[in-house]
């Protein structure tokens, strides 16, 4: 199984970005993106069960919007009112109903004050 994820890059902060995330296979009961910033943990950002349910990290309730297609098996994040903070690398997760996580390459995003 291969994530491919897309969609960061450049911005300025109160601007907006989208990320995409589609595996190359498999069934899975949860999607969603991790983030880490420079000498800080990876942390959740934000995840989507197969039934539609989401969870999101606090600092970024109300300004991203995750969403997920079963049939393509796709997972895109919507980015807006993105503030300097926010600035990571972004990493699409997958999760099977064993259990087993599967990891994109990452996509960096910054955003510039």
């Amino acid at each position: 199984v291969q994530l491919q994820a897309s969609g960061g890059g450049l911005v300025q902060a109160g601007g907006s970005l989208r990320l995409s995330c589609t595996a190359s296979a498999g069934i899975f009961n949860l999607m969603g993106w991790y983030r880490q910033a420079p000498g800080k943990q990876r942390e959740l950002v934000a995840r989507v069960e197969s039934s539609g349910n989401t969870v999101y990290v606090n600092s970024v309730k109300g300004r991203f919007t995750i969403s997920r297609d079963n049939a393509k098996n796709t997972v895109n994040l919507q980015m807006n009112s993105l503030k300097s903070e926010d600035t990571a690398v972004y990493f699409c997760n997958a999760r099977d109903r064993f259990g087993v996580d599967f990891w994109g390459q990452g996509t960096e995003v910054t955003v510039s004050s």
